[in-house]
């Protein structure tokens, strides 16, 4: 059954809750926000499919990965080690580097989703931190636990969520074609990789990301006029 955890020698079912986990169609409104995407565009920033690749893997390789994936690498390593302080830690230092209110909201309602959907699932960590304030990447670190997916493959799924979203979209913003939008993801495979290596060798000190124009494209699209995507 699907609610029950896999044991680590069944190894065909690994990829699969993990496929279940990235899918667009979990549902957790993950398909309602751009990241600051749609701003970018309204400001002409992006306007094609090379300006999107560059938009999308750039923000994967310098703002999720040395943030949402490096502090995710940390709470999935603390789930293997049993150890709740660290995760908790790890969670509490990615919720307060959100550089927007809209992020910060973003980052709390998807959690929120999660966890309540691990709940309706059965899965006990998720009545474990009932009432707590969980990120996305957080709840995500417990659903992988829960279904013994081995913490490099649910870092490499975790940002895969974010390429596919932000890809889904450039297709509707710029807008793009199908086809381009498969191209990026093609590209982003390659990206993906070197983004989950990167967060994976970062020391505490090198955590976290700089990036004004993106928290200014995350502010504007607050208070933008006309939006196809939640603030």
């Amino acid at each position: 059954m699907d609610d029950v955890p896999a044991s680590s020698s069944d190894q065909g079912s690994i990829p699969l809750h993990l496929l279940r986990l990235v899918s667009q169609g979990l549902p957790v409104g993950g398909f309602s926000y751009s990241r600051g995407l749609e701003a970018a565009v309204h400001a002409g920033w992006v306007t094609d499919e090379v300006a999107a690749r560059d938009w999308i893997l750039g923000t994967l390789r310098a703002n999720v990965a040395q943030l949402d994936g490096a502090l995710f690498w940390r709470m999935a390593l603390a789930l293997e080690d049993g150890d709740q302080e660290r995760f908790r830690t790890a969670n509490a230092w990615l919720a307060a580097g959100r550089e927007s209110r809209e992020f910060q909201r973003e980052d709390k309602r998807q959690g929120e989703a999660l966890l309540r959907l691990l709940a309706e699932l059965d899965v006990p960590a998720a009545r474990d931190h009932a009432g707590d304030a969980l990120t996305f990447a957080a709840a995500f670190a417990l659903a992988g636990h829960h279904w013994r997916i081995a913490p490099e493959a649910a870092l490499k799924g975790l940002l895969w969520v974010y390429a596919e979203g932000q890809v889904t979209a450039a297709i509707k913003l710029v807008p793009l074609g199908h086809t381009a939008g498969q191209r990026l993801l093609i590209n982003a495979a390659t990206a993906i990789d070197e983004a989950a290596s990167r967060a994976r060798s970062l020391r505490d000190d090198e955590v976290g990301n700089l990036a004004p124009a993106l928290a200014m494209a995350s502010a504007w699209h607050e208070t933008q006029y006309s939006r196809l995507f939640q603030s």
